[in-house]
């Protein structure tokens, strides 16, 4: 794929995950996708299969949150397979905590499917709403 489709891929994810849609916003993940969340908070680590990433990553963040988290895309910068998208994350915990962090995920694609995936992002933020 190119990298306009590429970067399409990655939006689509995004809007997805924004409106609820995680049927669609999982559909951009390969089966065997790896995420890694950069730094040493209880989220941190590398998750390995979209089972793996729903049960041990996604299941207890997002249960800690009243809606999930709603991502604003500054930018998408892709070049052949790899594509990094700067964002901004707003959403509230279940006891009211605002949780609003800054992100820059890279992307790496295969298959016109996210394969990879590393998070950055201020884990001092997680660990003083989430600890």
């Amino acid at each position: 794929m190119d990298i306009s489709g590429n970067k399409r891929i990655i939006q689509t994810f995004f809007d997805s995950g924004n409106c609820g849609d995680m049927e669609s916003c999982f559909a951009q993940l390969a089966d065997d996708v790896t995420w890694t969340n950069i730094g040493s908070t209880q989220y941190s680590g590398t998750y390995r299969g979209k089972a793996v990433l729903m049960e041990e990553l996604l299941g207890p963040l997002f249960g800690k949150l009243k809606a999930g988290i709603f991502s604003t895309v500054d930018n998408i910068i892709a070049e052949g397979d790899m594509v990094v998208a700067q964002s901004r994350g707003t959403a509230e915990t279940l006891d009211g905590r605002t949780y609003n962090n800054t992100y820059c995920h890279v992307f790496k694609l295969r298959d016109e499917k996210i394969a990879e995936v590393t998070e950055y992002l201020d884990t001092a933020l997680i660990n003083d709403v989430f600890d």
